[in-house]
């Protein structure tokens, strides 16, 4: 059934925008977040098309709009949601809401007190008030919402002067524009609040712009085999120096990539207090001639050693930094994640497979006794000179061996382990024999 919407009102100049009504109004209790999973269209009269996402019905209009990223939002609203039910308070800010979606989802599912959705661009205002009419909008205390286009730092930035801060902040921006918004909505949070991050910039976190990431994170990017976690290890690493500059120090609670972008995306929480000297914030060297890693902390830059190698200016070794070498994920936040998520049905009896696969992807991955970093089949294949082995094949013979080992949520034909290369390597070889 479509949703029928009357025509509203012309928009007012002021930054807080005219609601339209919905002739049908989703009450604040609705329950969408048990519906099925997403990403069905209606095709409309009018020329219109009416997408579907969790059950709520929404209209991108001209909006930039992926049907990729619902995973990112669906962690977003689970992360909000856990929020709102430990401090009993969410006021969130969608610092780039596009068609509304995520801010509507944040309403509905997350129950989010208060929204404040803000584009810039203001061609886009039909649309998202079209889509956040849908929830009652209220007034004066009890206000749910409101819509403004303005640029992002600049919105932030009022909110500061204004003392109006925010629990959660989402900002899903473009390339590494998340850089330049770092301070700005750091300082309209709560202490002990939640930001959404988003980079879009794969060829830097490949090492194919290592000035453009210097400019934007602090980083110095060479090309590395585990790219696409340099990536979310970079946006971090950014975050952390911006915090650092401002008093705050902000910790990974979980840290997602998808190809389709390709997309980063970190939620990190909010304290204040310096980094500690243990502050997981330095290099990563990686050796081409042997294929093995290690982190090199800031006294020890000029000093980088190889195992494979005794020269310590040896060409094999690229090194990138600063940038964030601690885990990407607590492992207890994504439990908690995973629980709400098959309370809600949106994991288990055969729902939302691919939700529950990268939970618990993510719950792996946040073994301590990993390292940074993953380890391609492919390479390994290569340096052995043998066929890839299968990937289970080669983490039980990993673990036989006394190592740990997982999937990484990032490369579907890679493999995390504090197991050498060149022991990889001789596993290979001796799989490829039998």
């Amino acid at each position: 059934m479509l949703i029928a919407i009357s025509n509203p009102k012309a928009l007012s100049p002021s930054q807080i925008l005219y609601t339209p009504k919905l002739k049908t109004l989703i009450p604040a209790s609705n329950q969408s977040k048990f519906k099925p999973p997403i990403n069905k269209i209606i095709h409309c009269k009018f020329n219109r098309v009416i997408e579907i996402e969790r059950g709520l019905h929404f209209d991108t209009g001209e909006t930039f709009f992926r049907h990729e990223s619902a995973t990112g939002r669906d962690l977003g609203v689970l992360a909000a949601s856990l929020y709102k039910q430990v401090k009993g308070n969410l006021r969130l800010l969608d610092a780039m809401c596009g068609c509304g979606i995520r801010s509507l989802r944040y309403l509905v599912e997350a129950d989010a007190d208060f929204v404040l959705a803000n584009d810039a661009n203001d061609k886009h205002r039909r649309v998202v008030l079209q889509n956040l009419s849908q929830v009652e909008r209220g007034s004066g205390d009890k206000k749910r919402w409101a819509v403004t286009h303005f640029d992002a730092n600049r919105i932030l930035t009022h909110c500061y002067l204004q003392r109006d801060f925010f629990d959660f902040i989402d900002i899903d921006s473009f390339g590494s524009d998340s850089s330049y918004f770092f301070r700005s909505a750091f300082t309209s949070l709560k202490l002990d609040g939640l930001i959404y991050v988003t980079s879009t910039d794969g060829y830097s976190s490949g090492g194919h712009r290592p000035h453009h990431s210097l400019a934007a994170y602090g980083a110095y990017v060479r090309p590395m085999p585990y790219a696409n976690e340099i990536g979310l290890r970079v946006l971090i690493g950014g975050a952390v120096r911006e915090a650092s500059v401002l008093g705050f120090h902000v910790t990974p609670l979980f840290s997602y990539y998808s190809y389709h972008g390709p997309v980063f995306r970190v939620l990190l929480r909010l304290n204040r207090g310096k980094l500690t000297e243990n502050r997981d914030y330095g290099f990563i060297c990686y050796c081409t001639q042997c294929g093995n890693s290690q982190a090199v902390s800031w006294d020890k830059l000029g000093q980088i050693i190889c195992p494979c190698t005794e020269n310590t200016d040896a060409a094999s070794l690229l090194v990138s930094g600063p940038l964030w070498t601690g885990p990407l994920h607590s492992p207890t936040y994504i439990m908690e994640m995973l629980n709400l998520a098959q309370q809600w049905g949106w994991v288990g009896n055969g729902a939302g497979t691919d939700l529950e696969q990268l939970l618990k992807l993510m719950v792996d991955e946040s073994d301590p006794r990993l390292p940074f970093g993953y380890i391609k089949l492919d390479e390994v294949a290569s340096r052995a000179k043998v066929n890839s082995p299968p990937l289970r094949t080669i983490m039980s013979t990993i673990r036989k061996e006394g190592y740990v080992a997982s999937r990484s949520h990032i490369a579907s034909n890679a493999i995390k382990t504090n197991c050498p290369m060149a022991k990889c390597i001789q596993i290979a070889k001796e799989l490829n024999c039998c």
